[in-house]
């Protein structure tokens, strides 16, 4: 069975970095497709990015360019370097298969941009 655990999350200002880290044990990880996915208050779960087995990247329209998703097979982890962060980044961060989960969801990460 997936656990996943996210981390890095953080409280950064506008404009700001941080890299966020996903952990996962079990053996399918090299062979699945991860994903970042984040929820704010009052909204729904979104896809953020994703990134396939062999290490192609697809990302949501609004983080184009500021986001960058990546993966170290080798460490069963998966990342998100986040860049140039908006106020409306401004969320919950999970980590799950792409573009299905794996049926659960780890405990995710905070992230607030604030001022």
């Amino acid at each position: 069975q997936v656990q996943l655990v996210e981390s890095g999350g953080g409280l950064v200002q506008p404009g700001g970095s941080l890299r966020l880290s996903c952990a996962a044990s079990g053996s399918i990880f090299s062979i699945h497709a991860m994903g970042w996915y984040r929820q704010a208050p009052g909204k729904q779960r979104e896809l953020v990015a994703g990134i396939t087995s062999g290490g192609r990247p697809n990302y949501a329209d609004s983080v184009k360019g500021r986001f960058t998703i990546s993966r170290d097979n080798a460490k069963n982890t998966v990342y998100l370097q986040m860049n140039s962060l908006k106020v409306e980044d401004t969320a919950v961060y999970y980590c799950n298969g792409y573009p299905l989960g794996f049926g659960f969801w780890g405990q995710g990460t905070q992230v607030t941009v604030s001022s």
